[in-house]
This record gives C-alpha cells, structure tokens and sequence, in this order.
C-alpha cells in the first residue's frame, strides 16, 4: 500500500503512534518538519513511528504536511480508519500523530479537567495543533471520525498564507439529543468548524494557543475561533468535511461529492449507527485495512 518506492519500518512503544508517510513529490507551501519544545512530549511523538526512507532528487528528505488526528479510547478503530485512509491516498509526504490526552497528561501540557459535556477526550486538546507543531508551517487537526476518499494533496492546493486558519464554514444546528454512544448533542456558533481546521501555525495570531490558554479558556472562544478576526477564517469547500445526515450529494454535480467524510453523529464503529449514510463506505476501508494489518503480522 505505500507505494514500490517506499521502505517501512516501523518501531512500536507501548500505545503512542506516530507516522512518517513519505510519498511523491514536494510541495509548495513549506511543511516544516516537526519540532517540539517540551522534551518529554518529543518523546513521545518521537517513541513509535513509521519511517520510509525516500529522498528527493539531490538526496535530501522531503518536507512533510503534518496531521494530527484526535484520539479517544472508544474510538480507537475510527481512529485507525481515518489514519489509514489519509495514508493510503497521499501523494505528498505526510506525518500522522494521534492526539492523545493521557500522552498529554504525561508530558505536562495538558491538566484541563474533563467536563460533562465533552463527547470526547480531544474536545480541547484539539487546539494544541500549533504548539504540537512547534508553530511552524501548515498543519492539520482532524476528528477521527472521518473518512478520507480523496488525496489529501488536494486540500493543500487550496492552502492560502494570508489566512490563520481554513475550515468549512458549516451552518449546522443538529436536531438530535445525543450522539455516538449515548453523548450528550450540543449547539452552539460555528458547530463542526473545529472539527477539521487547517493552522498557519507560524501565524503571530495562533502563538496565543499556548498550553496555557487551552487548559484555561471557555468552549466559546476556542470552538468560536475568538481569537481570530473574521477575516483571518478563509473557508474550505465543504466537501472536505462532509457532515453525514446533514450534507447531501447531488446527482450529477461533481461539486458536492464528499472528498473526506465525517460521521459526526456517529460511526459504524458504534453498534447503534452501523447502518448510517454511508456506512458501507467506511466498512470497506476498515476491512482492507485489517487486511493489510493481519499480512504485516
């Protein structure tokens, strides 16, 4: 799956993953590598990776588009899932890390308590993104409740430096009372815009998502982007984070095909939504990745 060109090697530590996918060509924009201030949370990036060994032309290693995905123990498979979809696809060289709360607990830069309305354990964590990447470069946060269809080369084509974030700028008020595994469902502005965010993270503006600021700040300003000026939020098609039961697809408009899907209700992964809206999609993936796991053991 990772392409004649690439040599793997994979080194496992204890529950951590890391992944260093190099594929394909360089880009324009510059994904700088990762580089992390506190050292016990390099680490932990640093303790399980899987590395290939592709260089460019005059030998050097390509730059890397780095994605964190957000993690919780309940949703470890869709985690694996999203991953493995993002890897599969990628025509770019990419760096997969999950966001994991008790990593982050560990290394010192994470102490919020949970809170009762929290569906997951990444609902805040999530906005580490810029100090996890040393705020250099471009870098993504994504749920792991997504399924990527297209490149994600893609969606770096439509990267703009002048903005400090980019997302799909949903108008989204749910109608369910609960979600996933029994969860409580909340409204609020600008629902599902965090949920998959693009981060100039060398932007001055994205230097206040410090440690700090995301242990102690309200669900408004960070969910909100309060911190931003409105003009800073440029917009991604919404096709990049299409909204199971609330996006539609229509016939014979290439435009609203979904390029990366989000069962933001729930998953099949969840016994109660395991015939959603394109569930089969999400079946299939996890069943060829659990294929191509039971060949590397």
């Amino acid at each position: 799956m990772y392409g004649s060109n690439s040599t793997v090697e994979r080194r496992d530590h204890g529950s951590i993953c890391s992944e260093y996918f190099l594929k394909g060509r360089r880009k324009k924009n510059g994904f700088s590598r990762i580089s992390i201030y506190s050292p016990s949370l390099y680490k932990w990036i640093a303790m399980s990776t899987m590395t290939s060994d592709v260089k460019k032309s005059n030998g050097e290693e390509p730059l890397k588009l780095k994605i964190f995905i957000g993690y919780d123990p309940r949703e470890d498979l869709a985690y694996e899932v999203c991953r493995y979809s993002i890897l599969k696809r990628a025509s770019i060289p990419v760096e997969v890390t999950p966001i994991k709360q008790s990593e982050l607990r560990k290394a010192g830069v994470y102490w919020r308590e949970r809170g009762k309305l929290e569906s997951t354990e990444f609902s805040f964590s999530r906005f580490l993104t810029p100090y996890l990447a040393n705020y250099e470069g471009w870098a993504m946060f994504v749920d792991c409740d997504f399924l990527y269809l297209n490149d994600i080369d893609e969606l770096c084509e439509i990267i703009d430096d002048k903005f400090a974030v980019m997302c799909v700028q949903h108008d989204y008020t749910p109608k369910e009372k609960t979600k996933m595994d029994g969860a409580v469902q909340t409204v609020y502005p600008r629902k599902n815009w965090s949920s998959m965010v693009l981060y100039n993270c060398g932007h001055p503006k994205n230097k206040v998502l410090t440690p700090e600021v995301v242990n102690s700040e309200s669900g408004a300003f960070l969910h909100r982007f309060q911190w931003l000026d409105d003009d800073e939020i440029g917009e991604v098609p919404f096709v990049w984070n299409f909204l199971v039961g609330h996006n539609k697809v229509v016939e014979g408009d290439p435009s609203t095909f979904p390029k990366a899907i989000h069962y933001t209700l729930g998953g099949p992964w969840f016994e109660a939504w395991k015939d959603c809206e394109f569930g089969d999609l999400w079946i299939k993936e996890m069943e060829e990745y659990k294929a191509v796991v039971q060949k590397q053991e």
